[in-house]
């Protein structure tokens, strides 16, 4: 890493934080040469050096740091429990206290001046081995291929460092193929540490490979099940697991949900220039596993077994969570629109997200986005700082009554976006790859443009289906909960209490609903955050009875 030292990123503790850490550790003498931990190495503590060094290695060998007396070892991997991306190896004789990861939990939980400067080295740390690719993991795929921009999203959004090869571009590629076996019509291909070659994986088979997560102990009746690690899902993990409750998240793809794939939020409190959702969701998650929360990714949720309690949550793993009570978070998914050779397109031209992999794919590109929504607004400015021009295309006759003033006032002085009111798609075309866009306004002839990319932000259809007749829906398969359960719902659902549903709860005791998922919520970050911590108060109430 750079000199002189980033001093967050490499603080040094002074005598008296160094003996407050001492008695959660034992002080241990390493000879010259001897290796702490190496890559791959899963739960591990954290070392506090006292004397000597400690000289930390990416795979290829290259010193990423050299750690001096005072500073520590380890980074947001810690927390997690996933394995190190690096090795640590001490050149001379060196003195370092040993702390457990029991023990540095319980540091970070108790000791706010501690648990600031170590988290904020380890979000750093993690931060630079991603973005400078520090890791064992390998991508080799195409910027043609809708399977690469999966695995390219999944890796980015969970915080995980590789490095990408392009069949295109890359021309060792080859060599890499051949000592592995592999060949162009394999690709995507994930490489793991040069152990194990994934070709075309889902989502769950990476997961597994790299060791997203811990198991799940199905000796254990887990406090609350959370399915879906939306704002809604891990402010509710982070009230739950601080409160002490005995909590499991299950997210399908990555931590953030919808609102981990917006580029910026400007309106969301305490973020006066705005927050990503990606890093929005990062913080929120570090914060969960601070706690304690268990956060399994790739894990979706396929179906409840709601007819007794202990619930059962069914995954696509074929495993089950038992739980005393359950928070729905699954949020909503962007509506498709009837176009019939839509499929054919998706990641190939067709996109749900503008997040910073997307928009590499249109760098100085014309592009159309579809939607009026504050996500679609947000995508707007931020792709048009890297694509030629943007065109906005929205059913109705402007954006006046669906999204924020300040998005509006942007789009309107943007010399890079144009809005296209009471305009339509009416079909797309392309070989392989989208070439061109057909849209029609209402009082004009069809147009076809040469636009190779189009961003979908089209309303929402709720993450319903797994709950199977569980709960009641509404007309449009939100979970319905609180004061919006009728006489008929109850009855329907055979209640059995004498009180009625407390906020958030379902028609099914002890089930409650958080976020877009339910039925009448305000489609908002902040108000997603609010409903998950407020439902944790109503947990223990109902777990109390």
């Amino acid at each position: 890493m750079a000199e002189p030292k980033n001093e967050s990123m490499f603080p040094k503790l002074d005598a008296a934080q160094i003996a407050r850490l001492e008695p959660f550790g034992k002080r241990r003498r390493v000879d010259a040469g001897e290796t702490l931990f190496e890559i791959g190495q899963q739960h591990l503590g954290v070392f506090v050096l006292i004397e000597g060094n400690i000289e930390i290695f990416s795979p290829s060998g290259t010193v990423v740091t050299v750690h001096e007396p005072g500073e520590f070892t380890g980074e947001i991997n810690l927390l997690s429990g996933r394995p190190s991306v690096v090795s640590a190896r001490c050149a001379e004789p060196t003195t370092v206290i040993e702390i457990d990861p029991a023990n540095l939990r319980r540091i970070i939980q108790t000791d706010p001046e501690l648990s600031e400067m170590l988290l904020r080295a380890y979000v750093l740390r993690r931060a630079y081995l991603v973005a400078n690719s520090v890791g064992d993991v390998v991508l080799a795929g195409s910027s043609h291929s809708a399977d690469t921009l999966r695995l390219k999203g999944f890796l980015t959004r969970n915080g995980y460092p590789f490095t990408y090869l392009d069949v295109e571009r890359d021309a060792g590629i080859q060599e890499l193929f051949d000592h592995f076996q592999v060949g162009v019509a394999d690709i995507p291909v994930l490489i793991c540490g040069n152990r194990y070659v994934l070709r075309n994986p889902t989502n769950a088979e990476v997961a597994r490979c790299l060791s997203f997560n811990t198991e799940i102990d199905h000796g254990t009746v887990y406090d609350i099940v959370i399915v879906g690690a939306g704002p809604s899902g891990l402010a509710a993990a982070v009230y739950a697991a601080s409160e002490g409750l005995n909590v499991v998240v299950l997210e399908s793809c990555a931590p953030g949900g919808q609102a981990g794939s917006s580029s910026r939020i400007e309106n969301y409190l305490g973020f006066p220039t705005g927050v990503s959702g990606q890093e929005l969701a990062d913080r929120a998650l570090v914060q969960s596993q601070k706690f304690g929360a268990q956060v399994n990714i790739a894990a979706p949720a396929i179906g409840l077994k709601c007819a007794k309690e202990p619930f059962a949550v069914n995954l696509a793993s074929g495993e089950h969570v038992h739980s005393r009570s359950i928070i729905i978070a699954t949020g909503a998914a962007y509506r498709k629109l009837a176009l019939p050779n839509l499929a054919q397109f998706e990641g190939v031209g067709v996109y749900y997200g503008a997040t910073h992999v997307e928009a590499q794919l249109c760098q100085d590109e014309e592009i159309a986005i579809v939607g009026g929504g504050n996500s679609a607004g947000q995508a707007a400015v931020f792709l048009s700082t890297r694509a030629k021009h943007v065109h906005l295309l929205v059913r109705g006759p402007g954006l006046s009554e669906t999204m924020s003033r300040y998005l509006i006032r942007r789009i309107e002085e943007s010399p890079a976006i144009t809005l296209w009111a009471r305009t339509e798609i009416e079909g797309l075309e392309g070989n392989g790859q989208l070439q061109h866009l057909r849209w029609r306004s209402q009082d004009g002839a069809a147009e076809i443009h040469d636009i190779r990319h189009l961003f979908l932000m089209t309303g929402a259809n709720p993450n319903t289906a797994w709950l199977k007749g569980c709960l009641a829906l509404d007309g449009k398969q939100f979970v319905k909960a609180g004061m919006d359960l009728t006489p008929e719902d109850l009855e329907t659902a055979k209640w059995p209490l004498q009180r009625p549903p407390y906020l958030l709860e379902t028609s099914l005791p002890r089930v409650f609903a958080v976020g877009d998922v339910r039925s009448g919520s305000v489609k908002r970050v902040a108000s997603a955050v609010g409903e998950g911590s407020i439902c944790v108060q109503l947990v223990h109430r109902v777990l109390a009875e």
